[in-house]
């Protein structure tokens, strides 16, 4: 079965992050959507180190479709450009409420979710400059942290967007999918 997913990206998105993401999305077989959520509406922004990205549409262009999973790359600018767009945290609400799963890496959990207060029980993690934003109660220190009473998906960094990647796919296609997919890539040693 094939998959809709949305990556937002913006100016100060990660760009290991959001490429990792992508390529792994694409190598599961799946239909991913690469929005701008940049409050210039460009379709192609300048990532956190430099490096240009290109969407393929604006996020307005899609925000009613349904998707099965939104996959929020981090970098901190990023992620404060996607805190600032009310139209993705309404979007991401939407998700959260239709139980469809939510992912996001680095920044994006502590500056979007917890800014918002999307998950306020969910258990999560993000980059460790930014876990002291995240209630003590609610942290978790783990490289990839998945809780499933919330169908949320959180990770630490570019260093982890692999194996966060691959969960999603374990999460939506299963175990076997995932190491067909992770297979050929040869992915470090301990990604389990």
């Amino acid at each position: 079965m094939s998959y809709n997913i949305l990556v937002p990206i913006a100016t100060g998105s990660e760009e290991i992050e959001a490429v990792t993401i992508i390529d792994v999305m694409v190598r599961a077989g799946y239909h991913v959507v690469t929005a701008s959520a940049d409050p210039t509406e460009q379709y192609i922004v300048k990532a956190s180190r430099g490096v240009m990205l290109t969407a393929e549409t604006l996020l307005h262009q899609v925000v009613d479709q349904p998707f099965d999973a939104i996959i929020l790359p981090g970098g901190l600018t990023g992620a404060e450009n996607f805190r600032d767009n009310p139209l993705l945290i309404e979007r991401l609400k939407q998700q959260k409420q239709s139980g469809r799963l939510v992912a996001a890496i680095c920044a994006a959990p502590a500056i979007v979710l917890q800014h918002h207060h999307l998950f306020p029980e969910a258990q999560l993690t993000c980059h460790p400059n930014f876990q002291q934003q995240i209630p003590e109660t609610q942290r978790c220190t783990q490289r990839v942290v998945y809780d499933h009473s919330a169908n949320l998906l959180t990770s630490q960094g570019p260093g982890t967007a692999l194996e966060f990647s691959l969960e999603v796919v374990r999460l939506l296609s299963g175990e076997q999918h995932m190491w067909q997919v992770a297979g050929p890539m040869i992915p470090p040693a301990g990604i389990s």
